[in-house]
C-alpha cells in the first residue's frame, strides 16, 4: 500500500474515534496538511481548530484530558515540539496529563519548505521530557498501530508523522509493542538500527551488503522512548558493529539513545548516520537526503568502514 503517513494518521484517528467517543482532536489551522481534516469531517463535534495558537491548543487539550477525554494534538513538528515546548513540558508532562501529540511534516522530507520548517530536533526535545513516550512509525500500517497504542497509554505520547507517500514495510500481522523493537532481518556481521522513513533505505543497504558477503541485521526501533535496551545489547554481543540510521540530528535522537544504552556495557563498534549538527535547507526530499548522506550508498560506506 502506498500512502502518506499523515493520511494514515488521519484515517487512524477516524477509526479510533468511531470506537471511542472520548477521542477528541485539536489542530492549529493546519488540518488539511496534517490530515486531521479527515477526523473533522467524520466527527465535527469532537474536532477543535485552535487557529495559529499552538500553545493555547496544548493547554486546552490538557483541560480536556482532565475531563476524561483523550485528546490528540496535531500541527507541524517544528511548531508543536518547538513553539509549544514549554506547555508540553509544564502543562502536560510535568503533570503526566493524558495528552497525545501527532506532529506531522517532520524531518528533511518536508522538502522545499526549507530549513525553517524542517524539524530535525523534535525527537531530542520530546524524549528528554519525563513521562513522555516517543513513537516513530515507519509506514502507514505502523502509523495506524501507533495511534491505537498511544490511546491506551495513560500519559503523554509523541507520534512522529512524516509527509511523503511511502510503501508499507510491515503488515497487519507485524507486532507493534511499545518499547519492543522489531527485527526485520537477521544478520551476524553488522546491525542496522533505524526508524521512520529510513527503514526502507536501511533494508536496501543491507540487501546490497549481503551481495558482498556481509550479513546484516536490521532492527526497526519504532519506539525511541522507552527504548528496547535488551535488543540493543543482544545485537552488540552478537554483531561486530552497530549503525544507527535516522532522519534526525545525530544529537539527541535515535543514535544518542542507542549510545546511552551501549555506554559502559559494550565494546561493539558504533557509528551514527543522520544529520550532522546542521540545519536543513530547501530542496526536494531526494536531493536533501543525498546532500545529508541519508542514502543507501553512505550507509554502505559507513558499514564497510566500521568492519
Amino acid at each position: 500500500m502506498s500512502k502518506s503517513l499523515r493520511v494514515a494518521y488521519g484515517e487512524a484517528l477516524v477509526k479510533l474515534g468511531d470506537e471511542n467517543k472520548k477521542i477528541v482532536v485539536f489542530d492549529a489551522d493546519l488540518a488539511n496538511a496534517t490530515q486531521t481534516s479527515i477526523f473533522k469531517k467524520a466527527h465535527p463535534d469532537r474536532f477543535f481548530d485552535m487557529g495559529i495558537a499552538e500553545t493555547n491548543m496544548i493547554c486546552a487539550a490538557t483541560g480536556f484530558s482532565y475531563a476524561g477525554y483523550i485528546p490528540f494534538c496535531s500541527t507541524f513538528a517544528l511548531f508543536g515540539a518547538g513553539r509549544a515546548y514549554e506547555q508540553i513540558r509544564n502543562s502536560v508532562c510535568y503533570a503526566n496529563a493524558n495528552v497525545k501529540f501527532g506532529f506531522s511534516h517532520s524531518g528533511l522530507s518536508v522538502g522545499e519548505d526549507g530549513g525553517s520548517h524542517q524539524s530535525i530536533e523534535d525527537i531530542a526535545l520530546m524524549r528528554v521530557l519525563p513521562n513522555m513516550t516517543v513513537l516513530v512509525p515507519c509506514d502507514p500500517k505502523e502509523t495506524e498501530k501507533a495511534v491505537y497504542e498511544a490511546s491506551k497509554i495513560v500519559g503523554p505520547v509523541y507520534i512522529r508523522v512524516a509527509r511523503p507517500v511511502c510503501e508499507d514495510v510491515t503488515n497487519d500481522d507485524t507486532p507493534f509493542v511499545v518499547g519492543k523493537a522489531n527485527v526485520l532481518k537477521e544478520g551476524e556481521d553488522i546491525c542496522f538500527i533505524s526508524c521512520g522513513l529510513m527503514i526502507p533505505i536501511a533494508l536496501k543497504a543491507a540487501a546490497y551488503l549481503n551481495t558482498k558477503g556481509i550479513s546484516v541485521k536490521v532492527i526497526n526501533m519504532h519506539t525511541i522512548k522507552p527504548i528496547d535496551k535488551d535488543i540493543i545489547l543482544e545485537s552488540a554481543s552478537k554483531c561486530k558493529a552497530i549503525v544507527s540510521i535516522e532522519e534526525h540530528s545525530i544529537i539527541g535522537g535515535l543514535g544518542s539513545a542507542i549510545a546511552e544504552v551501549l555506554a559502559g556495557k559494550s565494546n561493539c563498534k558504533f557509528a551514527m548516520v543522520g544529520i550532522n549538527d546542521k540545519f536543513g535547507q530547501s530542496g526536494t526530499p531526494n536531493d536533501l537526503f543525498e546532500h545529508y548522506g541519508l542514502t543507501e550508498k553512505n550507509i554502505v560506506d559507513v558499514a564497510i568502514g566500521l568492519l
